[in-house]
């Protein structure tokens, strides 16, 4: 009988024992089922980069506003580049057509100078031969007249030979020539033969401008000897300055005459101007497909000088194309995106559904912290996905879009704000990477 009790004894310390061993391992099982549905909810939270998860504090804190896509009528516009250019009957190098030395320069770059100015003097004691020869060539001409007369009077009365009648005709005719010659070759070294008939001989000569404009540049210098071929200077008359711009084959169809054309400075995008096409080119510059198309500068030309490189946009016609505000579209890694919203209630019942199992899990082990697990539940929010575009025309603060990528029907979209929530994307990105 004793042995029967002791036997029963161990049997039941065993089962118990063996009761306790299972009760722990059940425990540990479904502590490590939880702790793995959390980290699979975290991951499933971060898996697709593409998206950023806002709740409705945050989309009202930062000011994020929604909004569609818009059918906008906006005014197309094409770009081109091109340089400034003074037309060459617009600008002119300054050169003298009697040799000499300089004796003074009166002008120097960025002058402003008239028709007509004296801008230099040049000296050379040649410059008086041929001054001294009109007059002593007019003289003889005086003298030449006398005996052309006689001869005529005593041909007339047959007092005289024919022969000298004729050779003072001839020696009077031939001095007027040379007389001619003589003066138009003072009158191109700026002296009016008249002054010289009172013997004034002139020997230094003032050399001119031949436009009005801004001096652009000056080679001589005082005491420097110049020449037909040595230039004094180079005057630019910037009132004619306009545009060569450089257009491919492709859009040359949609340019007209009097078409009005926008440009800034490449180097110096701050200012606007404006200018007006008229001309189109009839032929392709060197090996390339481009075509010259020129443009008059119009209104004020300040800061504008002869061979600066232009950025121009050439307004075309008026087109309905899908627009977004420019603001809603930013850009990431070097593509341009906009933000659209993607239902909300899709990751709101997800996130119930784990939350709800998560609680089953521990309602029977305890039953008293299921409150403090709903009040531990992340608050749900609105989630946005990235979706690639391609940029054109902009005009009145909208943007053409031309989407890279399906999107549902009448998909609302980031209209403002779309910068931070890309903001928060990549950086919700680079927390999931670590």
């Amino acid at each position: 009988m004793k042995k029967i009790l002791i036997i029963t004894s161990l049997l039941i310390s065993l089962y118990f024992l063996a009761s306790c061993k299972n009760e722990k391992t059940g425990e540990q099982k479904q502590e490590g089922q939880t702790e793995q549905a959390a980290e699979e909810g975290e991951h499933e939270e971060h898996e697709n980069p593409s998206t950023a998860n806002l709740t409705a504090e945050q989309i009202k804190s930062i000011g994020v506003e929604m909004g569609s896509i818009e059918e906008k009528e906006l005014t197309a516009a094409l770009k081109a580049n091109g340089t400034l250019k003074v037309p060459n009957q617009n600008r002119a190098t300054v050169n003298t057509l009697y040799s000499g030395v300089i004796q003074t320069l009166k002008i120097q770059p960025g002058d402003k100078v008239r028709k007509g100015q004296v801008i230099a003097t040049l000296a050379n004691p040649d410059f008086m031969r041929f001054q001294e020869e009109y007059v002593a060539v007019s003289d003889r001409i005086a003298l030449a007249e006398l005996e052309f007369n006689r001869q005529k009077e005593l041909s007339a009365g047959n007092a005289g030979a024919l022969k000298n009648f004729q050779t003072a005709n001839t020696d009077l005719k031939t001095l007027q020539t040379r007389r001619n010659t003589l003066a138009q070759q003072i009158r191109l070294m700026g002296i009016e033969p008249s002054q010289l008939s009172s013997g004034k001989l002139v020997s230094v000569l003032s050399v001119k401008s031949p436009i009005s404009g801004v001096v652009s540049s000056v080679s001589a210098q005082i005491g420097s000897y110049v020449d037909l071929t040595s230039p004094i200077a180079e005057i630019v008359d910037n009132s004619q300055l306009h545009l060569d711009l450089f257009v491919y084959e492709k859009d040359l169809s949609k340019l007209r005459e009097n078409q009005t054309i926008h440009f800034t400075l490449t180097n110096a995008p701050g200012q606007e101007y404006d200018a007006q096409i008229f001309s189109l080119g009839s032929s392709f510059e060197g090996e390339s497909k481009a075509v010259s198309v020129h443009a008059k500068v119009m209104g004020n030309k300040s800061g504008l000088i002869d061979g600066m490189n232009i950025t121009a946009a050439i307004s075309l016609e008026k087109a309905k194309v899908p627009a977004v505000p420019t603001d809603a579209v930013v850009n990431y890694q070097g593509q341009d995106y906009i933000f659209i919203v993607t239902d909300p209630h899709t990751e709101d019942e997800h996130h119930k559904e784990s939350s709800k199992d998560a609680a089953s899990s521990h309602q029977e082990a305890e039953p008293h912290d299921h409150k403090a697990g709903e009040s531990g539940e992340k608050e749900p929010g609105v989630t946005f996905e990235k979706v690639p575009v391609a940029k054109g025309t902009s005009d009145v603060g909208y943007t053409e879009i031309t989407l890279l990528k399906p999107i549902p029907q009448n998909a609302k979209i980031v209209v403002k704000g779309a910068f931070f929530v890309l903001a928060k994307m990549t950086n919700a990105g680079g927390e999931h990477e670590h």
